[in-house]
């Protein structure tokens, strides 16, 4: 049987990810978009293209959400 007990990185980058699959990016400041971003780089998926090509996606998306959050800081 496997161990399935999340650490505690696991747990907020499932936090994370519940609060933009409900609201969207924009419901993330800025560090929480970082954080967001190192979780979801760290997270080994490498067992499944299908899991690996969405992690990609997902990165894409983060970063433009930090730019655009970046940006609007500068006040553009």
């Amino acid at each position: 049987m496997m161990d399935y007990r999340l650490t505690p990185e696991d747990k907020e980058r499932v936090k994370l990810l519940t609060i933009v699959s409900k609201k969207g990016f924009q419901d993330l400041n800025l560090d929480q978009l970082r954080k967001l971003q190192t979780l979801v780089e760290k997270k080994d998926y490498s067992h499944s293209k299908k899991a690996e090509k969405s992690k990609k996606k997902l990165l894409a998306k983060i970063n433009v959400a930090i730019y655009e959050a970046e940006e609007g800081r500068q006040g553009i």
